[in-house]
């Protein structure tokens, strides 16, 4: 199957795997709405990195748990490449590392609101705009889970595992309310990758020393996991929907 040149928006799109997402579409000579929460610099950077590898970019701030701001960044997306083809739902955040029991209100109110709220937020304007039957010409939408969702994260981060069990039912259901509308759904659930999202939990060495517990003995990279991405939003994965790809080394 031949594939067609694509406009997709990547959501947390500036560093680790949103970064990696971006660069291999430009790769394929696709066009890519860069969003970013507040790392202008980044998000610049992995802009002309998608000029380099032979696509068309842009950088737009936005927080994934605004609606306004959603909206603008899919008006943006448009206006400047053109109909959406697809979604990368990539915007996520994690706290340090704690019990349950000595988890804040704030860290939980946040790490919801954009690791759920703003993930539904996107999928619905996507939706909006993707679905045949309101006029959209069909794409796809990749929704970033995490093998947390099935292991749980214990002592960890339970609330992040959590937030990525619920992506996992927002994949499940929305696959089977959208594909009659030509939009396929998936999820990627990363293992341990080598990203900064480590340092943010406090753990920067967690991707090395974990990585080693895997049954390929070592962590996995954001190139990899965008492979799989950029995969299910290919015209090569047709008949792929409302699939749970684990991208973790086995673990």
């Amino acid at each position: 199957m031949v594939s067609t040149a694509k406009t997709i928006l990547v959501t947390g799109g500036s560093r680790g795997i949103g970064r990696a997402v971006s660069i291999l579409a430009g790769q394929r000579g696709w066009s890519v709405g860069v969003n970013y929460a507040g790392n202008e610099k980044a998000a610049q950077e992995t802009v002309q990195a998608v000029h380099k590898a032979g696509g068309r970019a842009i950088a737009i701030k936005g927080d994934v748990a605004i609606e306004a701001d959603v909206i603008a960044m899919f008006d943006a997306t448009e206006k400047a490449f053109g109909k959406l083809d697809g979604l990368v739902n990539n915007a996520g955040v994690v706290a340090p590392t704690a019990d349950l029991a000595d988890m804040p209100l704030e860290r939980l109110k946040r790490l919801f609101d954009t690791n759920i709220l703003g993930s539904v937020l996107c999928a619905r304007e996507a939706a909006r705009r993707l679905s045949t039957r309101r006029g959209g010409k069909g794409g796809g939408i990749v929704n970033l889970s995490s093998v947390a969702a099935r292991l749980g994260s214990p002592n960890l981060f339970v609330d992040y595992a959590t937030s990525k069990g619920a992506i996992d039912t927002l994949t499940l259901g929305l696959s089977k309310e959208l594909g009659p509308e030509g939009i396929r759904v998936n999820a990627v659930r990363p293992g341990i990758i080598e990203t900064d999202i480590h340092a943010s939990a406090g753990e920067p060495d967690r991707a090395e020393r974990l990585g080693k517990t895997a049954p390929l003995g070592r962590a996995g990279t954001a190139e990899e996991v965008a492979e799989a991405i950029i995969w299910l939003l290919d015209d090569a994965s047709s008949y792929v929907n409302g699939a749970l790809l684990d991208v973790a080394g086995g673990r």
